[in-house]
């Protein structure tokens, strides 16, 4: 028995250690891109496009290239740091595969918006209304699919006064809030067809379900309170 379990654990670490390898694997990737493509490109670059996919805001070159890359590492750092530092980290192990693989697609998400800006100001220009909404779309499905199977704790999830204080009330909302996430999600990649529109069905479903969760799960803790009182 003891030997299963130091058994087990010694998997869990080398499992970990490989998720941590590729994303800061990811971090290496984004700087060298940046490093190989910043004298390529002008001083100022594109950072920014309105509903019709024409650029209205620019930045220096250093940030342009470089923001995403270090965003990509305080994620790295992020994603070892918070497990260990959560009052309910024990919960991490409940869903921690579907953990990993959130912060490998907001890895590869971020990956995204650098090419995106790199290209662009190479005179690659792809509308953004095309590849934020598949982007982002991708990025919404699997946060539904986090939802489903994420337990109680303070940094991952549908985080509100009333899901942390009763761990019932925290699934119910979650399950909703999963199936929610994927419909705004296909309803992002949906928005990738519609050209100038296409930001109408990134931003007003998720926000829907945002504060369709937030409100859903007051009123389900005051049920389940309610019951408890009885």
């Amino acid at each position: 028995m003891i030997g299963k379990t130091i058994l087990h654990k010694s998997e869990e670490i080398m499992n970990l250690k490989k998720i941590e390898f590729v994303l800061f694997g990811m971090v290496l990737i984004a700087f060298a891109l940046g490093i190989y493509f910043y004298p390529q490109l002008p001083a100022q670059i594109a950072s920014h496009w309105n509903a019709s996919g024409q650029v209205d805001g620019y930045m220096s070159k250093f940030w342009g290239v470089f923001l995403a890359p270090f965003i990509l590492l305080g994620m790295a750092l992020l994603f070892i740091i918070i497990p260990r530092i959560d009052p309910l980290q024990a919960n991490y192990q409940r869903f921690r595969s579907y953990y990993n693989g959130f912060f490998i697609l907001l890895a590869i998400f971020f990956l995204v918006i650098q090419l995106q800006i790199i290209l662009w100001s190479k005179g690659v220009q792809i509308s953004p209304n095309v590849i934020f909404p598949l982007a982002l779309g991708f990025l919404f499905f699997y946060i539904g699919i986090l939802c489903e199977h994420a337990k109680r704790n303070w940094f991952i999830g549908i985080r509100t006064p009333w899901t942390l204080s009763n761990e019932k009330v925290w699934d119910q909302t979650h399950r909703l809030g999963g199936k929610l996430f994927k419909i705004a999600g296909l309803l992002a990649l949906f928005g990738a067809l519609l050209g100038k529109f296409a930001f109408v069905f990134v931003l007003a479903p998720v926000l829907i379900v945002t504060v369709g969760a937030v409100v859903y799960s007051y009123f389900a803790y005051k049920k389940e309170t309610k019951g408890a009182t009885t």
